[in-house]
């Protein structure tokens, strides 16, 4: 499963409805808590969801789109739903739902390889009249007087309004009616002109067809590819006129799904048009009792300006927000009404994360997780993976070449010089080079060790983060975190710490060079003892001294070291639990492979210090079929009912040091499991520093969070 990267700064907000939990798919996991956070509006109660409509903005890269798409194909492969795709952006000539169409079975309809006739007999009359309207707003807004109205409804009854072109011929030569030919043909010329660019202009081949053309209903998902298109041209807002006539009065009355949504990718395209935003705010009002979640694809509200565009953003009832600038995230935030510290984390947010709101209430901040086939599908950043490629192929040959005329320049090799190999003469330990770790001995050194020691703790975290937990960065700093051990006066620590390294299968000296090595620069160096003077003869012959003076003199000072010994390692106690208060984030959390299922077990300790929720869940590893979790003489377990389980395991642990570690046993079932067998177990010791160990090896756990 690919997990995108996670922000530790979600955890400063407050923790919002945190306890809600929606029924339906699974989305992703909460950054506020690490709760996993699912999310199918049709199955959330009205009380807490008045409608199910949609609206996901986000920069360039946030991941709005493919949380879409994710979510578009977990609801159809899970519950059956039908998805309708206005498509209007992507890249190698095709759009950006294409792939994931076709993987579904559905069907993609490129503008340009179909034609519609708008005036159909497959459509009801008031359809007809309808499309045609809008049709004529798209080109020409102002032509669609009162007159012209009556001109229109006169020539749609002629017969030969069985194509546009007919429709064109009727309005330029009418036939008497209520009112004569001639104030008839004076009325419809502005009508006619509008439709004639449909017909004879730029846009021929789109709705000048014979024959209606109309798409199945039956299939899981249709997109209408409009990527090949202007973006700035009428056909946009005129095809989607159609399309959404199409869906009101064609596919929905037909389809037979639970549940339909209609997504508007780029949806600023089609708001802005004064031609469709009317049918897609009686689509947004009539969704309900239609059965029909609209979900509304954009990068910004400000893309929409102040008109009645951004009211049918009030009308979403689920908001997705991901990246986006300081005044944009401002913006956003006081049209959907988001609390001061969510609008304060939308500028921060990585790729894949978002602010969700749903309801009026819910407000959380979410990571979304999608598989390796997911990943596939909703790629829609190819072309710039490739131009980086490109690029970083251009820099390598241009570094070949420098590299290259360097050597043709350099001196010979002399006796005096003699290693032109370019080769080390000693093998170079990760943190030589790092000046932090510098800093961390430095501190210590000069007596700052809980300093050092928070130092340490930054470090490590940093590289954990970015090179792994068993990468060499990371474990130069348990060599690291060991010298400031011994500098600080906990040689057992540092033992401790020197072993981890070992037990890992590294090789100590790597990263501790021998302290009368001068290869190792000075500030990676611990003053070695000072080496006792040899005794002397002189004292040879002379008579002995009394010696109870002097053990009376060591007792006293064995007795007054023993109470320095006392002061200071009650001072380093308190210096560690300064350093644990210091490194409190008040959660913790681990990923566990058990008996081949993928697990995740999350703490988080309550903000009075006197409990701490335990929660084990599964996440979408379908083989999972049992879960149990026990600490301190409570449990909860979950046995799996149909394809989900009722509700994932959690316990409420008291506890009387809020700094504490709490230790649990997690017991798993995988797809052989059968009902009353003993399950697979492991015990997990979770820290609110956020890191968690295996309590039996002592071995840090990847952690979830």
């Amino acid at each position: 499963m690919i997990r995108l990267p996670s922000s530790h700064a979600a955890i400063t907000a407050p923790l919002v409805a945190s306890s809600t939990r929606f029924p339906g798919i699974p989305i992703g996991r909460s950054l506020l808590d690490g709760r996993p956070f699912s999310l199918s509006p049709v199955l959330t109660d009205t009380a807490v969801l008045p409608s199910t409509n949609s609206l996901a903005l986000g920069g360039l890269g946030s991941g709005k789109s493919t949380t879409a798409k994710i979510r578009a194909r977990r609801e159809i492969l899970d519950h059956g739903h039908q998805y309708v795709v206005i498509d209007s952006f992507g890249e190698d000539n095709a759009g950006e739902w294409a792939a994931l169409t076709h993987s579904l079975r559905g069907r993609v309809i490129e503008a340009g390889t179909f034609t519609l006739n708008p005036v159909s007999d497959l459509f009801p009359p008031q359809v007809r009249e309808q499309l045609v309207r809008s049709l004529i707003s798209a080109v020409e807004p102002g032509a669609l007087t009162h007159q012209a109205t009556h001109a229109l409804q006169h020539a749609l009854n002629h017969p030969k309004a069985t194509s546009l072109n007919g429709l064109v011929d009727a309005l330029v030569e009418p036939e008497d009616g209520r009112w004569p030919a001639a104030r008839l043909t004076e009325w419809g010329e502005g009508a006619a002109i509008a439709l004639s660019r449909y017909t004879e202009g730029s846009l021929t081949g789109l709705f000048d067809g014979d024959s209606a053309g109309l798409p199945e209903t039956d299939l899981p998902m249709i997109a209408f590819d409009f990527s090949r298109l202007d973006r700035n041209s009428p056909a946009i807002p005129s095809l989607m006129a159609a399309v959404a006539c199409w869906t009101e009065h064609v596919w929905l009355p037909q389809s037979t799904a639970r549940h339909r949504h209609l997504v508007l990718e780029e949806a600023w395209q089609i708001l802005l048009s004064p031609a469709t935003s009317e049918l897609i705010q009686r689509l947004l009002k009539n969704s309900r009792k239609a059965n029909l979640s609209l979900d509304v694809v954009m990068h910004t509200l400000s893309d929409l300006g102040t008109g009645p565009a951004q009211d049918l953003a009030r009308l979403c009832e689920v908001a997705h927000v991901g990246r986006l600038g300081p005044e944009e995230a401002a913006l956003t935030g006081a049209l959907l009404g988001l609390p001061a510290w969510a609008i304060d984390k939308i500028p921060t947010l990585d790729p894949g994360q978002a602010v969700w709101k749903v309801g009026p209430d819910y407000v959380d901040i979410v990571q979304t997780l999608i598989t390796e086939d997911e990943a596939a599908l909703t790629d829609t950043s190819s072309r710039r993976r490739m131009a980086q490629q490109a690029l970083a192929a251009d820099q390598e040959t241009d570094v070949a070449e420098d590299v290259d005329q360097e050597l043709l320049d350099a001196p010979p090799c002399t006796e005096t010089a003699p290693d032109c190999d370019g080769e080390w003469e000693w093998e170079m330990p990760p943190n030589v080079i790092d000046a932090r770790h510098q800093d961390v001995l430095q501190a210590a050194m000069d007596g700052r060790c809980s300093e050092a020691a928070n130092l340490a703790a930054l470090g490590e975290a940093a590289d954990i983060h970015a090179h792994g937990i068993n990468s060499d960065q990371a474990l130069s700093w348990l060599s690291t975190r060991a010298r400031v051990a011994d500098l600080c006066g906990s040689p057992d620590q540092a033992v401790q710490l020197r072993a981890t390294v070992v037990r890992m299968g590294k090789d100590l000296e790597w990263f501790e060079q021998a302290k009368d090595d001068t290869t190792v620069p000075p500030w990676h160096r611990e003053p070695g003892p000072t080496t006792p003077a040899p005794p002397t003869d002189e004292a040879e012959g002379k008579p002995r001294r009394r010696t109870w003076p002097y053990v009376a003199a060591v007792a006293g000072l064995a007795i007054a070291a023993a109470c320095v010994w006392q002061v200071a390692d009650s001072e380093e106690q308190q210096g560690d639990r300064d350093a644990k208060a210091a490194a409190y984030k008040g959660r913790s959390g681990a990923e566990l492979t058990i008996d081949g299922v993928q697990t995740d077990v999350v703490a988080r300790w309550t903000r009075d210090g006197q409990h701490v929720i335990v929660l084990l869940s599964s996440g979408f590893d379908k083989s999972a079929r049992y879960l149990r979790i026990d600490a301190s003489e409570k449990s909860a377990s979950s046995v799996k009912t149909g394809d989900w389980f009722p509700k994932d395991p959690e316990v409420q642990v008291p506890v009387t040091d809020p700094l504490a570690d709490v230790t649990v046993r997690v017991a798993v079932g995988g797809k052989d499991w059968k009902e009353g067998a003993r399950a697979e177990s492991r015990t997990i010791r979770l820290s609110p520093s956020g890191t968690a160990y295996d309590a039996d090896t002592g071995k840090r756990l990847p952690s979830d969070l």
